[in-house]
């Protein structure tokens, strides 16, 4: 079979989103985070992608670029085409009051615009970018602060990006915001020009159910990550674990049903990092100076989860090349899943 007879079969989209059989398609996507340890150059990551099929590579970070050179830029925009893909490019945090912002790569507003070059360079339409992680929902600056103030560096670049005909997708990363913050978000920073990177595995980093999440941002939604989870009940409070996908016990494939009638052409992208648990105290008093604006409606919808959960442990940290074959076969598994589920 090939690759325009695969994608049809499985529903996915080669390039505009359309019907097949009545079905919803979606663009099938690999985030290189995926396969983040193999020290591969750009090239290699768009061979490597394009044996599994996927019409969508996205770079979410600069590192695996290699380089923001244009002329380079412009090779690995070539070698996609040549096989077929479309990209996505990334960034890190753009927040410059955040713990997880690189003040030592420039002021917010000149990565962004930075980025926002390289994506001309490459033909992407997006540029991935985020606010911070978990760290930002505790200490001297609320979460609320950290948002005004990545609205403030968006605001500064409007004209620019628009006038470059690219949009920012911020994701909802590494427990910094729940879904409604996000929405907040990208609404006061305009969503002429910017949307969500919907992330289906950091949901539960902030005690929320990824399928409110996909309620509340798929309006926004310009591209995704993708990946399953397992959560359940400890005596502390709930342990979250991300697993390959089919493994978990949030419903992932539901999800995955659910983007595609909802996000039409968009990416449907698998970021498949497989974790030790993280638990999450919430039985605690002071775990809660972080989530003090946690609504208790959307808070049971989480712990529904974790009651049906079970315990679900992890492998041991490995040596290097260990973890870099760790990662191809947990992201070749769960490109099977997918393929069998997009099938239905």
């Amino acid at each position: 079979m090939d690759r325009r007879s695969f994608l049809a079969a499985t529903g996915v989209a080669m390039t505009a989103p359309s019907s097949f059989q009545g079905k919803p398609v979606v663009k099938f996507g690999i985030d290189l985070f995926s396969i983040r340890s193999q020290g591969w150059s750009p090239f290699e990551y768009l061979d490597y992608c394009a044996k599994w099929k996927a019409n969508v590579v996205h770079f979410s970070e600069i590192r695996f670029l290699g380089s923001l050179e244009e002329s380079h830029l412009k090779k690995v925009r070539a070698h996609a085409d040549r096989l077929g893909i479309e990209l996505e490019i990334g960034m890190r945090s753009i927040c410059p009051t955040s713990k997880a912002f690189d003040s030592a790569q420039g002021t917010a507003e000149e990565q962004v615009m930075r980025m926002v070059k390289a994506a001309q360079a490459t033909g992407a339409r997006l540029v991935r970018a985020f606010l911070g992680t978990m760290a930002d929902r505790a200490g001297q600056i609320p979460i609320e602060g950290h948002i005004e103030n990545t609205v403030r560096v968006l605001k500064a670049v409007r004209s620019r990006v628009l006038d470059a005909g690219v949009r920012i997708a911020i994701e909802n990363h590494a427990g910094d915001m729940q879904a409604r913050e996000l929405k907040t978000l990208i609404e006061e920073a305009g969503k002429d020009f910017v949307g969500a990177c919907i992330d289906s595995g950091n949901p539960l980093w902030t005690l929320e159910d990824p399928h409110l999440t996909l309620e509340v941002l798929h309006p926004y939604a310009l591209t995704s990550h993708v990946r399953d989870s397992a959560v359940w009940r400890v005596p502390e409070g709930v342990a979250v674990k991300w697993v390959r996908m089919g493994e978990g016990n949030v419903d992932l494939d539901g999800y995955v049903r659910k983007f595609l009638e909802l996000c039409p052409g968009r990416a449907l992208s698998l970021e498949v990092l497989v974790t030790q648990p993280r638990v999450f105290p919430y039985l605690d008093p002071k775990f809660w100076e972080g989530y003090r604006n946690v609504r208790a409606w959307e808070f049971s919808r989480f712990l529904a989860l974790a009651e049906r959960g079970k315990p679900h442990e992890g492998l041991p940290p490995a040596p290097k090349e260990e973890a870099a074959r760790r990662e191809r076969e947990d992201l070749e598994e769960s490109i099977r899943h997918c393929q069998k589920l997009l099938m239905i």
